[in-house]
């Protein structure tokens, strides 16, 4: 600027010029690709969900869930499971490479892995296409995720039987149970040997049956502490023969009670 010869401006060129409105365009300008939210797109969402939840109601409806009796903190024969969102990590723990002393890798590494996996999914695959054969990093691990998931979940729940569970863990009425003698040698060696399984009243829990209401005689029940019957298997009992002795007697005049 010169004294006399006036005042010139310049011009930041990062700036434009022009100047664009700030008011998104109307939808009608990309024809096919997208559509009103009101009540085009509402309306498809509110279908799809109500075709799941009426889905959702009918498999309820045929097969009900088996609810098991309100928990018992001095039960020590009671095995726990997760409820069914759970189950699929739950199966994870009983594969050799996932517990024991690998018991970090399933609990924190592969499932952090995973669920890593699928929040990176967006991040590694950033094409701008929307169809499938188009994203093919976020779908491939996505359908594996949920192939995962439901497959652990499936093998989980068919291991069960959830009805005999419900049976075996449904609340004892106190006139339905077994006056037990608790200060007797039988049950002290009841306690050491079988009440992992059976349950402290011997009402039986997840692991094993009761020893109420059965109909074995002493040697009977002798044969199975020793040699196992069906999923129980052998030896099991451990101690001489006079304990064996003392908790066939227990176990027989528990029964003879009823």
């Amino acid at each position: 600027m010169h004294k006399g010869k006036g005042m010139k401006f310049v011009g930041d060129s990062r700036i434009s010029a022009e100047r664009i409105s700030n008011v998104p365009k109307d939808y009608s300008e990309y024809p096919g690709r997208t559509e009103a939210f009101w009540p085009n797109f509402l309306l498809k969402e509110w279908l799809a969900g109500s075709v799941f939840l009426a889905g959702f109601l009918c498999l309820t409806l045929a097969h009900p869930s088996p609810l098991e009796g309100m928990a018992d903190p001095t039960d020590a024969g009671y095995i726990p499971l997760p409820d069914w969102y759970f189950l699929f990590l739950y199966e994870l723990l009983k594969y050799d490479f996932a517990s024991g002393p690998y018991i970090l890798f399933g609990i924190i590494i592969i499932p952090g892995l995973a669920f890593g996996g699928l929040l990176l999914a967006p991040f590694l695959d950033k094409g701008p296409g929307r169809r499938p054969h188009q994203r093919p990093v976020a779908v491939g691990m996505m359908l594996l995720a949920l192939t995962s998931t439901i497959w652990l979940t499936y093998e989980s729940a068919a291991g069960v039987d959830w009805e005999q569970r419900a049976e075996a863990n449904k609340p004892v009425h106190p006139s339905e149970q077994a006056d037990i003698d608790k200060d007797s040698d039988g049950y002290a060696i009841f306690e050491n040997n079988c009440m992992s399984c059976h349950g402290e009243d011997l009402q039986g829990g997840a692991a094993g049956p009761p020893l109420t209401g059965i109909d074995h005689s002493a040697e009977e029940i002798k044969d199975i502490a020793q040699n196992g019957i069906g999923s129980m298997p052998p030896d099991q009992f451990s101690g001489s023969d006079e304990e064996l002795d003392q908790l066939a007697e227990f176990i027989m005049s528990v029964n003879e009670d009823e």
